[in-house]
């Protein structure tokens, strides 16, 4: 399980860092066409908005793996160890629940109304449905991450952080 994890978050920084050079690229050849060039491009600024969308899902999944999420734990530091682990379980399985309901069952439903009314981009001139496709994707990250936090609070062995994280 440990060696799956770990191959999940490797992948992940590739594909982020990926997605961040793309849209600095993109931004930059934006500014470059418009103020030097004269002929802004006409496929920059959608793309660009598609890689942020993209960065801004995933990176959820990625944040919410390394623990810098936003969190707010000052009510739950009053509580005995026993009990913060208890609420530690209780909120990773709602993360877990709202992951796959909302963003696996609802993301995925959006996918597919996108794809069967053929929605298409008005610039790139691709589905949306692709667009939309980080949506299932995360939700199943971050479902993916919150079974395998849960599974390790249950074997009362701490889930080990990504290497350079913390």
């Amino acid at each position: 399980m440990t060696k799956l994890v770990h191959w999940v978050d490797s992948v992940l920084k590739w594909f982020l860092a990926s997605l961040m050079a793309a849209i600095v690229l993109v931004v930059c050849w934006q500014v470059v066409s418009r103020y030097v060039l004269n002929a802004p491009s006409s496929i920059t600024e959608e793309l660009s908005r598609t890689l942020l969308i993209w960065i801004g899902m995933v990176g959820a999944a990625f944040a919410y793996r390394t623990g810098v999420h936003l969190g707010l734990d000052i009510v739950t530091q009053k509580f005995s160890p026993a009990i913060q682990r208890r609420l530690a379980m209780v909120l990773t399985a709602s993360v877990v629940i709202f992951a796959i309901a909302v963003m696996v069952v609802g993301g995925g439903n959006l996918v597919a109304l996108t794809w069967e009314l053929n929605q298409m981009s008005a610039a790139l001139n691709i589905k949306m449905a692709y667009i939309y496709t980080v949506l299932p994707l995360s939700g199943l990250l971050i479902a993916f991450y919150g079974l395998c936090q849960l599974y390790f609070m249950l074997a009362h062995k701490p889930m080990q952080q990504v290497e350079g994280m913390h």
